[in-house]
Parts: structure tokens; sequence; C-alpha cells
């Protein structure tokens, strides 16, 4: 067994690394001479979009790149040793024991017939060859340090009995057991809630400075990578194209990707009408498609024909002093401070007529206390209660909260695949709460649509996508024939913006952010009214993100349409709604315009909720509220207010909170709240979110 050597250079050095990966179609370079170092302690952050490597690196640093992979220049040292050099035996001492990865999806890296004690010993037992009452005394300390509720009875749990936020703390505890030098997490945050992110990102913080532990953060999420890292390192396309300090590059961005993707973000100040994002042109390159000189050259505004595809491309220095570097000609010719072109001003659309109104709401499920062979007492699963809300013509109403609120549930009750238990929804005056879908008629069907949160599920791969959009015209009754509706289908196509020909295309010759306009297509087809749009954009790139996001406001404005989009991402809400409702265990918690639900008073979730979006900003200054506990079961919901078990201001009312729900109170005109804290207290509430004052 390989002891741990104490060691003071960079504990990651990465030098002019290339990997290819070897198929029928012959070499495909995945990354090009890539360079990155991380120090004693640090942590860099590694982003861009799917597909420029950022993965590929790490599993070069873990040597598991298959049988494909190969590294086939430069180095990855790790203290100093190279690791392409070192046999299996020495690499199997390293990994899980100096090097440990924390994967994205967390349920991948646990074993679901093993309970989570046995999962946990197993780490130092085999890396460490301590016996089993020492592995289970080191399992209960660190499941305590990753902040769980009742360690001992989650160490006799098995994985399927956690929430996903349990589970990724529970896989982070597994990394942390051998104390590693190095920690590489790859987008460990994505699949969960942005509440639980933030319990996690201050975890992992607090853990790195407790156990000096270096770290590789690779995510698409700048403002995740802000919040956490002190080092930066933008990808595209196989190389790194800037590196440096994080408060650097972000205050100082020198190349035209960095600052591509900065605007196409919804940070603070982004305006749906008056600053619009602006997403990047073009497609990312197929590796086998990589242009001549800069990558990025064909969707970049500053490329020069002759000088910026001429040759390779190298690292230059922007402040050598501070490691500041960029990878590209014309970092001097560029104005960085120039204000952004006027993008088209879009004319603000005032709602119209209501077209939707949901009264009192309430879904209940009755679950057999004995789920697997449905035997003993019935219990009720409140899903939604009373819920009651109006959405207008042209209006875009934003309904927000974490996973099992209730959103899903709501959903489903408007497209008829649920049916209401009480209450009523009316669509243009007419009721159908208690209409199914098989009930409903073309016309309502039509009417209300769905636009899905993975684009790669809601479509048949064995289709064309000109058929599946064809399909939603027939359902729908649009068109007198084939020719009639062939026509109609291309045209939604150019509403969409997707080339004709892609209509002849299957969904697996499609990207992310195409499959999506598919759906989005097929959701207009029979100009829908209202449009429910569950977390539309969070499967795909920051840099689609905003494209998608502008083609659905553009569609809006164009049809009219109502939309109700459901998203837990706080930043594109802020930007794209006019309104905001607030879901916490089926009740609605706060409701109101964007800029009432933004602005204090809050409710205490809406609160949290706020604190807890990471925000690529340098100068924006925010409040840290870390919600406790995890969200309650619908099957056993707390007495009295919904909110009281992990409420950071419950103390300022007394125990009226455990026992009576709170009122619907009305604040201003449109601002509800269910809230028990009294008028003084709400008045005082400070802002989550500073922005800098500009001078």
């Amino acid at each position: 067994m390989m002891q741990k050597q104490d060691y003071d250079g960079p504990i990651l050095e990465i030098d002019n690394l290339s990997i290819s990966f070897f198929t029928r179609l012959g070499e495909i370079p995945a990354v090009m001479d890539f360079s990155c170092k991380v120090e004693k302690g640090k942590a860099v952050g590694l982003v861009g979009e799917s597909g420029c490597g950022k993965s590929t690196v790490a599993l070069g640093v873990m040597q598991d790149l298959g049988v494909n992979g190969k590294i086939v220049g430069g180095s990855i040292k790790f203290k100093g040793r190279d690791l392409n050099a070192m046999s299996d035996e020495e690499l199997r001492d390293i990994r899980g024991s100096e090097i440990a990865m924390i994967y994205q999806e967390p349920m991948a890296s646990l074993n679901p017939a093993m309970k989570i004690s046995k999962q946990l010993m197993e780490v130092p037992m085999i890396h460490q060859g301590v016996n089993q009452k020492e592995a289970y005394d080191l399992a209960l300390q660190v499941v305590t340090d990753v902040n769980l509720p009742d360690p001992e009875r989650i160490l006799s749990s098995y994985p399927h009995q956690l929430s996903g936020g349990q589970q990724q703390r529970i896989v982070i505890a597994m990394a942390l057991m051998s104390k590693p030098s190095l920690l590489i997490l790859d987008e460990p945050t994505t699949a969960l809630d942005v509440t639980v992110e933030a319990g996690i990102v201050a975890l992992v913080k607090e853990l790195g400075e407790k156990y000096g532990t270096s770290m590789l953060f690779i995510s698409h999420n700048l403002g995740l990578v802000l919040d956490t890292c002190d080092d930066i390192c933008v990808m595209y396309s196989g190389e790194a194209v800037e590196t440096g300090p994080i408060k650097e590059v972000f205050d100082k961005m020198r190349h035209p990707y960095t600052e591509a993707l900065f605007r196409s973000i919804p940070l603070p100040g982004a305006d749906k009408n008056a600053r619009p994002l602006i997403a990047i042109p073009g497609n990312f390159p197929l590796p086998h498609e990589r242009p001549n000189g800069c990558n990025f050259g064909p969707r970049c505004n500053y490329f020069a024909q002759g000088q910026c595809d001429k040759d390779v491309i190298d690292m230059a220095g922007v402040d050598v002093e501070h490691g500041h570097y960029s990878r590209c000609l014309k970092i001097e010719a560029i104005d960085w401070d120039a204000p952004l072109a006027a993008a088209v001003d879009t004319e603000v659309v005032e709602p119209g007529r209501t077209v939707l109104k949901v009264t009192n709401l309430r879904k209940y499920y009755e679950v057999a206390a004995n789920a697997l062979f449905g035997g003993g007492e019935k219990r009720v699963v409140k899903a939604n209660e009373t819920l009651s809300f109006e959405a207008r013509e042209s209006e875009t109403l934003a309904i927000v909260g974490e996973s099992g609120c209730g959103k899903s549930t709501l959903a489903k009750m408007l497209l008829g695949l649920e049916t209401a238990s009480d209450g009523t929804i009316t669509l243009n005056g007419h009721d159908i709460e208690s209409i199914g879908i098989q009930e409903r008629n073309v016309e309502t069907v039509s009417s209300i649509q769905m636009v899905f949160q993975n684009p790669f599920d809601t479509l048949n791969p064995s289709m064309t996508v000109g058929r599946q959009i064809v399909r939603a015209l027939e359902v729908f009754g649009i068109g007198v024939g084939d020719e009639d509706r062939e026509r109609r289908m291309l045209e939604l196509l150019d509403l969409v913006k997707l080339p004709r020909e892609f209509a002849k295309r299957k969904p697996r010759q499609l990207s992310g952010g195409q499959k999506q306009r598919v759906g989005i297509a097929r959701a207009f087809a029979g100009d829908a009214q209202v449009v429910v749009a569950d977390e539309p954009v969070s499967a795909l790139d920051v840099s689609v993100q905003a494209a998608v996001t502008d083609l659905l406001m553009e569609l809006q404005r164009k049809n009219k349409t109502t939309m109700l989009f459901i998203s837990h991402d706080l930043s594109i809400v802020r930007y794209i709604s006019d309104r905001v409702m607030v879901m916490y265990l089926g009740h609605v918690v706060e409701m109101g315009t964007t800029d009432q639900v933004f602005a204090p008073p809050y409710h205490p979730y809406t609160e949290a909720l706020l604190s807890a979006v990471p925000i690529a900003d340098t100068t924006v200054e925010r409040e840290h509220i870390v919600l406790q506990g995890d969200i309650p079961s619908a099957v056993n919901p707390p007495s009295g207010c919904p909110f009281q078990t992990r409420c950071q201001h419950k103390d300022k009312v007394g125990n009226k909170c455990e026992t009576e729900v709170p009122p619907l109170r009305l604040l201003a005109d449109g601002h509800e709240m269910k809230c028990h804290l009294s008028d003084e207290f709400l008045d005082a509430m400070p802002p989550v979110i500073k922005l800098a004052q500009v001078s």
C-alpha cells in the first residue's frame, strides 16, 4: 500500500495534453494542447458547452478513457508524477485514495443493493486496510460532516430510501472518506434543486478547506464556478481558450467566446424587452469539422479572414503576472469595454383578457400504506392545496419551487393527464378540470400544449422530424390534405428557425437545442393559446438556452400565447416572466409581479430561493441562506404552515406557525403571501441581491 506523501508543488499539472478517440471513422481529437494547473488547496473551474472536452480531461486525469480513448500528447502530473507512466497497480492505489471523482448523477455511483454503511466502509478498508469498527466510525464521522440528519439511520438505509440531495451528499462523503488530495467534481449539482445545490456547494467549499483538498470543478454554470473556485479555465471545442484567476477573467475577459457566454446568460439587469440576451450564432463544430485557425472563428463577431483562419493559434499572455492567458490574436485590437450594440427593440406587449382561470384547485392521491402488496389502510398524498390564479393573453406566469412542490401535478391537471379532486380550471370560459385528455375535444387539446424538459424523451426516434410535426397537425385537424399539412410543417420549421431540410432528419441527427425547437414547433402547431413550458431550457447549454428562450418569447408575441413557465432557475424566471407564483408543498406561498417577488418583502421561502441562485457577476452581493433539511413528504405534511420545519424566521412568530396555516394576505396591488410574519418585520426585510451602483 502506497503511503500518502506531503507535496508542496502543484497537486495537478496538465501540460499540452491531447486526447483522441479511435473509431471506425479514424482518429477523432477530443482535447488538443490543453494546459491547466491546480495548486495545493485551490479550486479550478472548468467551463464550456457540452462536447467541449471538459469531462474528457477529467477522465484523462483518472486514466479512465476506455478502450477507444488515448492520450496522444502532453502529460498529466499528479504531485509531480506522470500518471500516464504509472502501472495499473499504482493507479489503483491512487484512485479513490489520492484522487476521487464525484459524478453528475449520484445513483450512477451508488450500488442499489448495498446499504450506505457498507458502501462507505469499503473505501478505508480497501485503501487504508482499517478494520470494520474503525471503518464504521469513520463513515459515521463523514456522514455527520456532510450535514445529513440522523447519521445512524442514513447508514442503515439503501440508496433508494434517500432523496437526490441526500444521495449526492453520500457520494461526496464516499469521495472524502480517504481524505484525497484532489477531488474532481463533474457537474455535481445539475440534477438537484437550487436550494439543495446551495447546500452542496457550501458543503464542498467548507470540506475542501477542512481537509485541504484541491478541486477541479467541471460545470457549465458560471455563477456556481464564481461561488466555488479560485481560478477558471474556459474551454471551447477541445481547447482552453481563456485561463486565469476567477475575478480577473470575469472582470476583464479577453476572449470572444468568454464574452459571448456571458452575453447569453440572464444576469441581473437583463430585460426581455429593453436588454435581451444575445445567443451565440451558429453551432458548435463537430470534432472532424473543426475550422482552420481559431475554432471559434465561424461564430465570432470579431473574425478576420486571412488572419484568424490561417495558422494554429497559441495561448497569449493578457496579464502574465496574474496568470491570465487567452487564445486570441485580436486581444489588443478589440474594444472590450464597448457598449453592446442595441438589439432590436421589442415592443412591450400588454397582457389581454383572462384565458385561464384556476380556483381553489386541489389534487389528492390515495395510496395504499403498503405500496408493494396494496394492503393496509389508505393514506392521502396532498399534491396540490387550494391553488387559485389567473393567466392572461400574451402573459408569462412563472411557477417556481423545489421538486415535490406540486408544479408538475398542476401541469398534468391543466393538460388533462390528471383530473382535479376539487376546484375549477376554466379555459376560455369552459370548465375542464374533470375532463381527462381522452374525453377532451380537439379544440381543447390544441389550445393547451406542453413543451417538456427533456427534448430527447419526447420525440419518436424512428420518425423523421417533418413526420412528427405533420402528425401533430393531423391530430389537431389542421390542413385540408397532405400537401397543405406539408406546407404548414415547413412554415413551422421556419418559425422555430430550423432549416427546412431538417424535415427529413431523424432526432438522433439533431443537437439538444435543435430537438427542443422541434418540440416547440409541435406545441405551436395547433395555434395553442396556452403553452405549459416545463423546465424547457434546463437540459440545454447556456448558449443554447438564450436562443430557445428568445424563440419562445418571439412566438408568444406573434401568437399572443399565454405561457406558464415552470422552472427552478430564478435567473431565467426574472428575465422571462411577467408574474411569478412560488409553490411549496402544494401551496402557493407567494404571488405577484416579477418586480414584487424579486424585491423585499419576501416570503421566507422565496428569500431562501433567491439567495440560493448563483450569479455570474463579481459586483453582485447576495445573502447566503442555506435551508436545513429536505422538503417534507406530501403524505405526512407538517402541521400549520407548510414551510415551518425549515423556516429561518420562525422564531420571530412563536408557535402559531406550528398550529395554523397562514391566511393568504394582500401586501400590495397583486402581491399576495401566505405567512404569519408581522407587517413591521416584512417591511424591514433587506434585499437578498444587491446590485452594484452604476456611477
